[in-house]
């Protein structure tokens, strides 16, 4: 007999895409082989997001064009895994009864168990939902991981999981969990290895990435250095900060892992008013934000900054969003990720929602051309001048081309002879609100 093949589709963060990998791993190590589309497979998962509410609402989409297919092949196993298995549970069979499993984010030592239950026609393992807050996810043996084979350009190493802050518009405590943190020693040896295989980049993950703290009281000021000092690693990333946690101790220690640590920092600030962060209850000020801003380039010139900004938020008067459109001119970011305020179930401002959504998506629309222009004027900065760029492939558009990203986390595509993998030095003659255009420089 062939062997059984699974197929998962995955939504939302970096998070997501490796908690993918880690299932996809756990499965192949129980004799599975990975499907190419959905039709294909014996087992179907979906891997899922609820960060806001347009998310959650995909993945019941996607269970609709599915459910035909199920209809065809009953004996197909359809799970539900991820952030909207965490938060809804066993309402996912209420809405969606031909759905055979749910696993929540910390459960995933039990997936390979129920789906081989499942697929033998144990029925007592229908309609099971696993959604209990283990330590599966983060102590998933790195060896176990499914990673592409020649050693990938960048891998993604999750050093922190669940966040203990209480947003009031977040839903990640509930989803993910309260923080817990892998022992360093594990990391940095997980980092070597990728090393070994021919991995160029790393970029460590946490709801609260700077929040990490290992059980010897390790930070991950300590774990920047050190793996700056692993041969083989050329480019190190960390996503997402919370600014709460931006100490001095951590900038100091981002400055000594220069320059293999890319000049670039995602900051979440959320809003730029004092008053609506306060109701956020973000632990931090619009001047308290922007010292931070100042003291890390203060350290590192070069920073390039990326943020997310939250529009609507309950209560946001137009004073408050006019003084989110002045921070972004004030901190000038390369790239900020926006977002109308989406209230989602159990957290403190979700019955709060009082802004009309005409209001939200105006002022959304406002501040995306707001931030264009300032994009477009940052990149004029780059005209004439030669970069570093790691080779992630073919540029889709134009397969003529190759494209990467540069240290400052700017899309560059160029023509010339290269691979994925390669860090080759491009010449910028052209540029835009969104990526950079070049040409190999002389004698790269």
């Amino acid at each position: 007999m062939s062997a059984p093949r699974y197929f998962i589709e995955t939504w939302g963060c970096q998070m997501n895409v490796l908690d993918a990998d880690k299932m996809s791993g756990a499965l192949e190590r129980h004799g599975y082989v990975r499907a190419i589309r959905a039709d294909e497979a014996d087992v179907v998962l979906l891997n899922t997001c609820s960060i806001r509410e347009k998310a959650q609402e995909k993945v019941f989409s996607e269970l609709g064009r599915l459910r035909p297919l199920k209809v065809r092949k009953p004996e197909l196993v359809l799970g539900v895994c991820g952030c909207v298995a965490q938060q809804e549970g066993r309402a996912i069979f209420e809405r969606a009864p031909f759905v055979d499993l749910v696993v929540g984010t910390r459960a995933t030592g039990s997936l390979p168990i129920l789906v081989d239950r499942l697929r033998a026609g144990d029925e007592s393992a229908r309609h099971v939902a696993d959604t209990e807050l283990r330590d599966d996810s983060i102590e998933f043996p790195y060896e176990h991981i499914r990673r592409e084979p020649g050693g990938p350009t960048k891998a993604y190493v999750t050093i922190i999981e669940g966040c203990n802050h209480r947003c009031a518009f977040c839903i990640v405590p509930t989803t993910r969990g309260r923080e817990v943190c892998r022992d360093m020693n594990d990391v940095l040896a997980e980092v070597r290895a990728l090393a070994d295989r021919g991995t160029r980049e790393v970029e460590f993950l946490g709801q609260t990435v700077n929040a990490y703290r290992d059980p010897w009281g390790r930070t991950l000021g300590d774990l920047l250095v050190a793996s700056s000092r692993i041969d083989g690693i050329e480019r190190m990333r960390f996503t997402t900060s919370h600014p709460a946690q931006m100490t001095e101790r951590l900038m100091d220690a981002m400055a000594e892992a220069r320059p293999k640590l890319c000049a670039y920092l995602h900051l979440p600030v959320q809003s730029g008013s004092s008053r609506v962060l306060a109701a956020m209850r973000r632990g931090y000020d619009r001047d308290g934000y922007l010292a931070k801003i100042a003291r890390l380039r203060a350290r590192m010139p070069d920073l390039a900054f990326g943020t997310d900004v939250i529009v609507g938020y309950p209560s946001e008067t137009e004073s408050d969003f006019e003084q989110t459109l002045q921070l972004l001119e004030d901190v000038a970011f390369d790239t900020v990720y926006s977002f109308t305020y989406s209230p989602r179930p159990g957290t403190a401002a979700a019955a709060l929602d009082d802004i009309p959504s005409d209001t939200k998506f105006q002022r959304l629309a406002r501040l995306q051309a707001f931030q264009k222009g300032i994009q477009e004027r940052l990149g004029q900065r780059w005209l004439g001048r030669d970069v570093e760029v790691l080779v992630e492939g073919a540029n889709v558009r134009n397969r003529e081309e190759w494209t990467g990203r540069s240290g400052e986390a700017r899309v560059v595509n160029f023509r010339g002879p290269s691979a994925p993998g390669r860090l080759e030095k491009v010449r910028i003659v052209r540029a835009t609100a969104f990526s950079l255009r070049g040409e190999l420089a002389r004698g790269a």
